[in-house]
């Protein structure tokens, strides 16, 4: 037996809410929608894993997603334009990455990160 995907879901009274966050933000797209959920993807083919933290390294609050980025920047000036407001960072970690933490629009705490 292989697991083949992990999905994170996030509740939402309003899932269309999340194309201001994860398609601006994110340049994520919707790959499928039925009203009461929507998917979004940026087609690429990734890694399955689950991470397991008491903290979100640094002494932060363990996130509820990390997303992994080719280019920190662009998403940091992304957030500024639509003034979100950033909770930690932007920061290089001792252990590899330059990373900041933002809100999604359900208030899920997002770590934004890119490997140096």
């Amino acid at each position: 037996m292989k697991v083949k995907r992990i999905v994170s879901n996030i509740a939402a009274v309003s899932p269309p809410e999340a194309d201001k966050f994860y398609s601006v933000i994110f340049g994520l797209k919707v790959v499928m929608d039925h009203g009461w959920i929507r998917t979004y993807s940026s087609g690429e083919e990734m890694t399955t894993q689950i991470s397991v933290a008491s903290e979100g390294g640094s002494g932060t609050p363990v996130p509820d997603l990390s997303i992994e980025v080719d280019s920190l920047e662009t998403v940091l000036e992304r957030v500024k334009n639509e003034n979100i407001e950033i909770e930690y960072g932007p920061v290089t970690e001792p252990w590899g990455v330059r990373r900041f933490y933002v809100r999604d629009p359900f208030g899920k705490l997002i770590n934004v990160l890119q490997h140096e």
